[in-house]
């Protein structure tokens, strides 16, 4: 820096001769104004960083928005998901794979499935000692296996771990009641196939048949079934019936249809993820008269872009769906605000009564669906490397790194200032702190050069 300059700075400050100057206010006063472009480079980085804040907000609401789109457009989701009903729930129930062919059938169930099981004599407790001793246990067909009662398990409580150690295919467990402990062992397999046999075969315990495993018999439009399980499947394709309660003679109506609530609620979670995308839109766009200011991607391309394309998107058609082509023929209607709003009765009209056509619209079977199409334009939005807003936040990002690399750089320059200002400060404070006593040298020596002169007069 100049000494004008720095004489210029020292008058500003009325400083005087003998009192010496602040040196590390007056250096901080220059640093603060050669710190004039710094702080517009910071301003510049705080509203990048806000819209690129604001960019990763609208691109996790897009990525939830295509998601619900996806629901829509998902072959296997919710617009070919399947309901059924039954006339007897304390019967039968069931339930349907997506696709599983519509229609309905009458079900009789006469008898459930069955476990079989046995129980042993009481003894006193779980814990009293028993005689030694073996016996069988078989399910099934299959292999008999001997258990042997020693000192190693001659309690209830050990014998019944030792059972289920085995791995027989059947559950040991002690019940207790008013007449003392028993060891119950019952099959892991209901039907006749998982039937249980116990065969004392020395001494040890003694068992009784508790019950038999047998077969649930039912009969499905008037076809005879007969099932290991209360849980029937593969009778109607796609169908799994849940036999309840046996009630010979009683016809339960079993209904097979498309499932008219998850698509009106995928319908609705699309509705929502939209408007929310939409509302931050106009937040963005919206001026604030108050403050002068609007969004931070008040004046962003990406953010144009997706108000764009979406409000087109919106209001696309396709054919041959009797009528059935958009999303206001659903009871979907658009806001002044472009947010949406539905109608659940009229929505809940269309997939009642005609969910072919409903999902025709979403799924059109040439791929040119609503559904189909939103999920294509979205995807050009949100792709993690060619999308609109990856495109937008990694020039924001490299603008944001560039002039973090100035502000560095110039860090650097300033250092060197501040110790050169430092040095120089310094320098003129120790002169400044010298002048009291150079003052009264030179007066001292012209006083004395005075005084020499007017004695020789």
């Amino acid at each position: 820096m100049s000494s004008s300059a720095i004489l210029t700075a020292l008058n500003s400050s009325n400083t005087g001769m003998g009192t010496g100057i602040d040196v590390t206010s007056a250096v901080n006063s220059m640093i603060t104004a050669l710190r004039a472009p710094e702080q517009q480079w910071q301003a510049q980085q705080q509203t990048l960083q806000g819209q690129i804040t604001s960019l990763n907000q609208l691109n996790s609401e897009i990525s939830a928005l295509s998601n619900a789109v996806d629901a829509l457009n998902d072959p296997a989701g919710a617009t070919v998901s399947r309901s059924v009903s039954s006339s007897q729930t304390g019967i039968v129930t069931g339930s349907a794979a997506n696709a599983a062919a519509t229609g309905n059938h009458v079900v009789v169930v006469n008898s459930l499935a069955t476990t079989g099981s046995y129980y042993s004599d009481s003894v006193a407790s779980s814990s009293t000692t028993l005689a030694a001793g073996s016996f069988t246990i078989q399910v099934g067909s299959g292999q008999a296996a001997t258990i042997t009662i020693d000192s190693s398990n001659n309690t209830l409580d050990q014998l019944a771990a030792t059972i289920n150690g085995a791995n027989l295919g059947v559950t040991a467990n002690v019940v207790n009641d008013a007449n003392g402990a028993r060891l119950a062992i019952v099959s892991n397999s209901s039907g006749s196939a998982g039937d249980l046999t116990i065969t004392s075969v020395a001494n040890g315990l003694g068992f009784t048949k508790g019950s038999t495993g047998a077969n649930a018999s039912l009969t499905v439009d008037g076809v005879p079934i007969s099932s290991a399980t209360n849980t029937v499947s593969g009778v109607l394709n796609g169908v799994t019936l849940n036999l309840v309660s046996a009630s010979p003679g009683t016809e339960v109506q079993i209904g097979v249809a498309a499932n008219a609530t998850q698509v009106t609620q995928a319908v609705n979670d699309f509705v929502n993820a939209y408007n929310t995308v939409v509302q931050d839109l106009n937040a963005q766009f919206a001026y604030n008269s108050a403050t002068g200011t609007a969004g931070a991607l008040s004046g962003d391309s990406a953010a144009r872009l997706v108000q764009s394309q979406l409000l087109g998107d919106i209001n696309f058609q396709v054919t041959g769906t009797n009528g059935f082509n958009s999303l206001t023929s659903l009871g979907i209607s658009m806001n002044n605000d472009g947010t949406l709003t539905v109608d659940n009765a009229a929505l809940s009209d269309a997939v009642t009564n005609h969910f072919a056509d409903v999902q025709n619209f979403f799924q059109s079977a040439n791929g040119t669906g609503f559904a189909t199409n939103l999920h294509n334009q979205l995807a050009s939005l949100t792709d993690p490397t060619q999308g609109a807003f990856y495109v937008d936040i990694k020039g924001k990002t490299d603008t944001q790194t560039g002039l973090q690399d100035q502000i560095n750089n110039f860090e650097i320059y300033i250092a060197s200032e501040q110790q050169l200002l430092t040095t120089q400060y310094e320098q003129v404070n120790v002169a400044l702190m010298e002048l009291p006593m150079l003052e009264q040298e030179v007066n001292a020596e012209l006083g004395y050069t005075n005084n020499n002169n007017n004695s020789k007069s």
